[in-house]
């Protein structure tokens, strides 16, 4: 089973007077990466966040944003007109004490300590609510967890096509390998006589059974050809496996590359090219879709 390192959760309930909203955002990352984003009040809680991530979690960065909402209220932040009204009080008597008029605009005392009160400071006990705030955290781990279980059966689906047609152009490989000699012998044969011909003389048949296996030594992609298939074969047996191990599959698909270009290197038969170069463009397909499998 594979899983995707795309994807997103999230989870909604009630966490002491605050409606919760937690939502879970992952994408592809060679090692596992956290972020929390959460209220101030909450900033002590953000290893707990992380850790409930990082036991289900195994690879990917994912960005956790925590947020509350006092229901029936547009925003949790308030104006204190007590302690507005005593900093005008204060302003006003430094106005007349000073002769100076009072200023059209007191936008500048918002910025003041103790004006804009948090509801979420004043009134929320962490320790008390953890319990729902990790429940939902759970909850929202557990939407992320389908997404991504969604997206690794179509991720499946399209590397298991991949090897089909790695397997196809092999097979044609295998069935072009044996002719790849005699097309040589019967060509250097025919090369050889065209140059010795009108001079008498004749071809040793001991030289060219020499050449001709000398060439085979030099191209011979038997090797390669069973380690691929090995490879391929590996490959399906960690695909199936209960558990999602995208750094094997795609240490197999390095090797499975290796071999490939091997092959290509080492035959000078335009077919097997032909061949070769379709299973590098599959192979790198596959490669690009494994940056994202967990």
């Amino acid at each position: 089973m594979l899983l995707s390192m795309t994807g997103y959760g999230s989870s909604t309930g009630q966490c002491g007077r605050f409606n919760a909203v937690i939502e879970l955002k992952a994408v592809n990352n060679r090692y596992l990466k956290v972020s929390v984003r959460c209220p101030d009040p909450l900033s002590a809680m953000e290893v707990e966040f992380e850790r409930l991530v990082r036991e289900r979690i195994g690879r990917g960065t994912v960005s956790v944003t925590v947020r509350l909402i006092l229901p029936g209220q547009s925003s949790r932040y308030q104006l204190s007109p007590d302690v507005i009204a005593a900093y005008w009080g204060q302003l006003r008597q430094c106005v007349k004490s000073h002769e100076i008029p009072v200023p059209e605009w007191c936008d500048s005392l918002l910025l003041l300590p103790g004006v804009v009160v948090d509801e979420l400071g004043t009134s929320f006990d962490v320790e008390s609510v953890w319990p729902e705030l990790e429940k939902l955290t759970c909850g929202a781990i557990a939407s992320l967890q389908e997404f991504r279980v969604r997206e690794g059966v179509s991720l499946e689906k399209e590397l298991q096509a991949n090897c089909l047609q790695i397997r196809a152009c092999l097979e044609n490989v295998i069935v072009r390998v044996p002719a790849v000699v005699a097309t040589y012998r019967d060509k250097l044969l025919e090369r050889v006589r065209e140059l010795l011909s009108g001079t008498g003389a004749t071809v040793n048949a001991d030289d060219l059974i020499r050449d001709v296996s000398l060439m085979a030594d030099r191209t011979d992609i038997n090797e390669e050809i069973k380690r691929l298939h090995c490879h391929l074969e590996q490959f399906q047996t960690v695909m199936s496996d209960k558990i999602s191990q995208g750094r094997k599959l795609d240490f197999l698909m390095q090797e499975m590359f290796r071999e490939i270009n091997t092959m290509g290197s080492k035959s000078s038969d335009v077919e097997i090219a032909h061949l070769v170069v379709g299973m590098k463009s599959t192979a790198e397909r596959m490669r690009e879709i494994l940056q994202n499998v967990e």
